[in-house]
């Protein structure tokens, strides 16, 4: 059981490696100005302009 409770362990604290780089690199990013607000309105118009096939 205690294998078990440390592997367990282990992948919740991989999980958290990986979302907390990502929540950086997200964080460099608006601090870099790379990031713009996002208009849904917008994006849905250019969706249904898009021709489909």
């Amino acid at each position: 059981m205690q294998e078990q409770a440390a592997t367990y362990l282990l992948e919740q604290a991989k999980k958290y490696h990986a979302l907390k780089q990502a929540i950086d690199e997200g964080m460099a990013d608006v601090e870099a100005g790379r990031v713009v607000p996002w208009d849904l309105e917008e994006f849905l118009k250019q969706a249904r302009a898009i021709p489909r096939g």
